[in-house]
Formats: structure tokens, sequence, C-alpha cells
């Protein structure tokens, strides 16, 4: 059984990962070789994760010994006693105090293991589906904050001994990667994200020289030198701590002013809740960036070549736009690192600590990795031809970049100009050891970068409630609004009361070549969240499909009553289609955390949306009742 699901791990050399473009202005410096055969170089994504077994576990039913037996009946079978009596035992222990070399490294496959990440796709009602999703572990450095000596010690001055699951190809805890792409006009942009960004993603962070974050100098930032900030225990007791100790901590709670969600009583005005967010709920605070690079020169050098390329691909919006965690030298907002700094000497009230330092971090490479990834979608319609060069639509900026040659290469995006686009969110969890993020001893660090109107939403254990992570770029979002007004983009109203800039419902994303002139960039919104163990119960991913039709609570109660994340997945997709009169492409990804086993406790559980769920669910099935 064994021998059918998993594979022995074998260290395979690969060519290294470019970001797949001519990088012509910092072509001078020390980068990688950026081919146009890239495709055919490029590696499979790791759609598994690496971990240890006993080998014994490999070969169940083989007629092996792996250790010694006997025959003797249970009464003459006794146990050895060190001290107090000469008596040989009659057996050794199997399998006690096993070695390393008595563990194998094996390769699971993370789709297959419904216990922890479960997905379920949907066309709805539409001839094709045009999302994607893609779940693995990628290749980059860890960006979890390390924890101090005191909690990773024990009491005796050594470190502790774990089993746990292998470390990545560089000896860094695996980085695991997880992305829902919704794709809008056709699915060559969705398709190109799932199949290449995550090599974007891990070629920046070789441009950017990352380094490991548990490898840096510096004190561990951002974590208690004890857990009682929480409750929980002592330095004295960490060495001793378990998962159920860490699920038991954990106080569960309903906050005030909670009540359930009750559905438009008939006869009356009332609507039901708007879809797609809590009117409650808020976005959780970015945690401070972890620094990971020295290399301040040569980031800003790519930034302001990356910047510079834009501007002369499209002008208009990327004549002024300012990347948010690129440097203020290349044209950016400034490094989170360089704000704090600028902050702490403008102002001598600042409670920037002492040890703030200028360098990059995992959130600059994220921002240069999308809009390079989004650069060389653009670029590469550029050279192509339309499909039908009379009937088809021209573009706003075509005078201003269609008459250039492609500068990517004609393999992105099929043979003829593209002009769709996508919208993306992905999530990375790092942990500072090689326990898993799903151990609930464990802690985690995970961060967020997402562009449109695709969602990412935790559970919280203690309470039960959706905790959104990203926000939707519409432009009815004042944010976005204030950014695209400033380069005087209109915005028009649709029939059904809807803005939308250019026809699109989004202000950001990746391709909408037509669009881009006038502000529809692929800028990510970043976030960087620290989970405690067992702090949130799951994570989940899902397209415009399903949060179309469903608030966040409601997501997040349906997978509630569900046994694992696979079935959680399901039942999400088909609750959406089901209730909607018409269906889009949904797509649903749920990841286990560490509070998965206490996921219903909190709050008031699963039964805070039952009733809105089975109004809604009554409606759909009476279309009737809604005239």
């Amino acid at each position: 059984m064994w021998k059918s699901s998993v594979c022995v791990y074998r260290a395979v050399r690969r060519p290294p990962i470019p970001l797949s473009a001519s990088n012509r202005c910092c072509r001078s410096s020390p980068t990688p070789s950026h081919s146009t055969r890239y495709p055919s170089l490029r590696r499979h994504f790791h759609e598994y994760f690496v971990t240890h077994i006993p080998s014994s576990s490999l070969h169940p039913d083989s007629g092996s010994s792996h250790g010694p037996h006997h025959k003797l009946p249970r009464d003459k079978s006794t146990p050895h006693e060190a001290h107090g009596t000469s008596r040989s035992p009659a057996a050794a222990s199997l399998m006690l105090g096993s070695s390393s070399r008595e563990m194998t490294v094996v390769r699971i496959p993370l789709k297959s293991a419904k216990h922890h990440f479960g997905v379920s796709l949907s066309r709805g009602v539409r001839p094709y589906n045009e999302d994607a999703f893609q779940a693995g572990t990628i290749d980059i450095p860890a960006f979890a904050k390390r924890r101090p000596v005191s909690l990773t010690r024990n009491p005796g001055g050594g470190v502790k001994s774990e089993v746990t699951p292998a470390d990545s190809a560089s000896g860094d805890p695996q980085v695991f990667y997880f992305g829902v792409f919704d794709g809008h006009g056709g699915s060559e942009c969705s398709g190109f994200l799932r199949e290449q960004l995550h090599t974007y993603l891990e070629g920046a962070t070789r441009l950017f020289e990352l380094e490991s974050s548990l490898n840096m100098k510096g004190r561990a930032v951002g974590w208690p030198s004890s857990l009682d900030e929480r409750g929980d225990r002592s330095d004295r007791s960490e060495a001793k701590v378990t998962g159920k100790e860490s699920l038991d901590a954990i106080e569960t709670h309903t906050p005030a002013g909670v009540k359930p969600l009750k559905p438009p009583i008939p006869g009356t005005s009332d609507k039901p809740p708007p879809a797609g967010k809590d009117h409650k709920a808020e976005l959780v605070d970015s945690a401070p960036p972890v620094k990971q690079s020295d290399s301040i020169r040569r980031a800003e050098e790519l930034e302001r070549c990356l910047v510079r390329e834009w501007k002369e691909l499209v002008g208009g919006y990327f004549r002024r736009f300012k990347p948010e965690y690129f440097s203020m030298s290349a044209g950016g907002r400034g490094h989170p690192a360089e704000k704090d700094v600028v902050a702490k000497r403008t102002s001598p009230k600042s409670s920037i600590p002492d040890d703030v330092s200028e360098g990059i971090g995992i959130e600059t490479v994220l921002e240069y990795a999308f809009l390079k990834a989004d650069y060389d979608f653009v670029s590469a319609q550029v050279g192509k031809q339309d499909e039908d060069p009379v009937a088809a639509d021209r573009a706003i900026n075509d005078d201003d970049i269609l008459g250039h040659p492609s500068r990517a290469g004609k393999h992105i995006g099929g043979k003829n100009r593209f002009k769709g686009g996508s919208t993306c969110s992905i999530a990375l969890i790092s942990t500072p050891t090689p326990s898993p993020f799903w151990h609930p001893a464990s802690p985690s660090t995970l961060i967020v970068a997402h562009v449109g109107d695709t969602r990412i939403l935790l559970c919280k254990t203690a309470t039960g409630l959706a905790v959104p992570l990203t926000s939707n770029h519409h432009p009815s979002l004042p944010e976005e609004a204030t950014r695209l007004r400033r380069y005087a983009a209109t915005f028009v109203t649709d029939s059904f009361g809807e803005e939308r800039v250019s026809g699109l419902a989004n202000t950001r994303a990746f391709g909408d070549m037509a669009s881009k002139r006038i502000g529809v960039s692929a800028e990510p919104e970043i976030r960087r969240v620290e989970l405690l163990p067992a702090e949130y119960s799951f994570l989940v991913l899902i397209s415009d499909g399903v949060s179309g039709h469903l608030t966040d609570q409601e997501i997040v109660d349906i997978v509630k009553e569900a046994r694992t994340p696979e079935q959680a997945a399901r039942e999400v997709t088909s609750f959406a289609t089901e209730v909607s009169a018409d269906a889009d492409n949904a797509t649903t990804l749920v990841v286990r955390l560490g509070g998965w086993e206490r996921r219903s406790e909190g709050g008031l559980g699963s039964l805070g949306t039952k009733e809105m769920r089975d109004w809604r669910k009554d409606e759909a099935n009476n279309p009737r009742g809604r005239m």
C-alpha cells in the first residue's frame, strides 16, 4: 500500500531556474541565464512533500526480517532489566530508539493527502473551466522567524531531537505553496500562472540573493521569550509540550456581539447579506518583514530595470506608478525596513526597534516576481497577430506598444494574441523547525500575495470566525478608487449596479493588456501572519465563483462540518454552484492547520450560518419564491 503512494526521494541535478525573459538593462550583472528555451528546461512543480517514515513501512508484507523475533510463550518472554538481575532478555525491543539509518526519506503526493489538503473545481454553467490551482512545495529559502534559543533547547542544554519531515534540498524546512488562479477571457493566462509563477518566485530569490531567515545573523524577532504571553506554558515545560497540550491550551469562546446570521424575513424589505465579505470581519494587520538579504544595490538595480521596462512597454499609469515594496531610489515607496528607518529618524517617539536595519525580505521578492511575470506575459502578446485582424478589438494602448516586437518569446499565452487575464492569490507557509505546519504544536509563518477578487480565509480556532487575508480589488474599494483616480481612470456602472473600469470588474489583474495603460496592474497585496501553535484551524483559497455567492463565514462553517479537507473542498464548491442561478467557474482549496481537530468548538460552531445556508438552498430550489 505504501509502495503505490510514495516513492523514495532521490536528488536530481536540475538546470538553474531563470526568470524566462531577457533582462536587457541588467545584462551586465551576474544573473541567471534568461533563455527563451526555458520551458523545455523547466523542472516540474513539486506536487509532493518530503518526509521520513520507518523503512519497514515501505514493504509491510515483505518476508525479510527487520529485527529479532522469537516464538516463546508470552509467560516466558520477559523484558530486560539493566539492574538487579543477570538474566538475559528473551528478545530485544523492536524499533526502540530507531536511528536515522532506519528511516527512509519518501515523497508523499500532497494532492492525494486528503487529511491534509483538499481541492475541488467546477465549471458551473460555463462551457469551459478557466480556473486553475497549484499546491506543493517550492525551492526558496525559509522566511519564518527564528524561535528563541530557550524554545529550541532542552533544559539540560542539548538541542531537541525530533523525528520530523525531511528538510528541503537547501537544508531548510520545506516551504509550501498554494495558489488559485481565476482566468477571464480564456485560460491562457491562468494556465501560465499555474505553470510558471512559482518559477518566477524561485528565480527572484536567487536574483535578490535571499538567504534563509533561520540562518541570518541577529536576534529572533517576533516570538516571545516564553509562551506565557498566551497563558500556555513556560520555557521550563516547553520541551515536553505535545500536540494535545497545544490544542487543549486554546480557550474557545464567543466574542461579544457575534450573533447567528439570519435569513431575510418574508414580506419585508430586508435583503440577504452581500456575498464575498462579512460586515464585522477586518483584515489582520501584516507582521513586520524579516530581513533576508543585504544586497541593497543589487536589488535597486533589478527594480529600476523592471520599472523602466514597464514605462517603455506601456507608459500611461506605469510612468508614475510606485511599487509598494520597491526602494525609493528605484521609484517605489521604499523597502519595509527602509521606511522603518526613515520613520525612526523623523519621529523620535517612534516605536521602531533599535536593531532595525536596511535589508531585503520575501515581500520585495514577491512584488518583483508578480510584476516580472505580468510583464513577460503582456510583452509576449505584443508580437503576436490577432486571430482576425479586421474584426478583433483594438487595445486602448495599441499605438503605444503593439508595434514593437515581442521581447519574451511567443510560447506564452498560445499562438494568437490573448487579451484576457487572470486574478491570483497564493499562500506560502514556512516553519522555523522541520516540524510540519499542520502539527498542533508547530508555529509557522504565512505570507499571502493577492491580485484581484480571489480570496484567502483563515478560521480562528478560539472563536470559529472567518479571518480574511485579502480584499477584493474592485473599483468600489476606497484604496483602489484613490489609486486609479490619480491617473484619470474612468469608472462606469453596469446594469447590475457594479462599478467597472474599462469594462473590467477588477482593478488589479495579470494580463488584460488593453487596460494596462489606465492602471490595471499585477501589483500584489502582501500580508504576513505569524501563526502560533493551533491558533488557526484551516486555510481556504477560493475563486469568485464561490465568494460571489457566499459570505466568508458561510464558507468557513461549511468546512467545519466536513471530516477531511478533501471533503470540505467538495462541499464548498458544490454548495456555491447549487445556490447560484448562473454558476461561474468555482474553485476551492482547503489546507489543514494545527487547530483542525477543534475547528467546530469556537464561537457558534457551524450553526451560526446554518439558517442562512438553508434559506439559500431553498431559494435556489424554488425559483418562483424570488419573483
